[in-house]
């Protein structure tokens, strides 16, 4: 079965979790993961993203999916990476018995915007960053975690302490160079909120 019919209800790998991260040139980033050793699967095209895609395994059966947009070019060059292959963006998938109700707390309470929904599956964007709610399945279960980076991690937190989200406590700054605070959302999946200082 190839990337053309995979599906994030049921995917056909035995680890337990899939990490999926976008890049500027799919065939570019194939190439140098097989120059390192790499396995990756032959570049499909996955209709239901719009997506030019790869997979490389784990060796405990966890997949990497390397995806990118059949309109290349429209990116904004912000979020482009300079670095060689243009990894740019991780895309976190969280696991939910309530997959509805998760999209409407994330839209209503987190802030995020609904780029696209069906029953067992809801697309979120907030700025440039972009969550998959899944789900839970045999392959996705328990909970999740992620953590993203912010420009003011004072002013998010006044935000979503106002929409009444489950914040873990006040932004804390830490001796690394970190300020942040957690936010768990309706079934316990943790996202942490980080802004750099000096």
């Amino acid at each position: 079965m190839g990337l053309a019919t995979l599906s994030l209800e049921n995917p056909q790998h035995p680890g337990t979790m899939i990490l999926f991260l976008q890049c500027d040139d799919v065939v570019a980033a194939r190439t140098a993961f097989r120059a390192r050793g790499a396995s990756p699967s032959e570049i499909e095209k996955v209709n239901w993203i719009k997506m030019r895609m790869f997979e490389i395994r784990d060796p405990d059966g966890n997949v990497l999916w390397f995806g990118q947009s059949y309109h290349k070019g429209q990116d904004s060059p912000s979020r482009r990476d300079s670095q060689p292959h243009g990894l740019r963006q991780a895309l976190p998938e969280l696991p939910f018995d309530n997959v509805p109700a998760a999209v409407r707390y994330y839209r209503d309470v987190l802030g995020f915007r609904i780029n696209y929904q069906q029953d067992d599956l809801g697309v979120m964007d907030r700025d440039a960053i972009t969550v998959l709610l899944i789900a839970r399945t045999e392959q996705h279960k328990g909970i999740g975690s992620f953590g993203t980076y912010v420009s003011d991690v004072d002013a998010l937190y006044a935000e979503l302490l106002a929409n009444n989200a489950r914040i873990l406590g006040e932004p804390v700054s830490h001796p690394w160079g970190l300020r942040n605070f957690i936010v768990l959302d309706l079934e316990g999946n943790r996202i942490t909120f980080s802004q750099t200082f000096e």
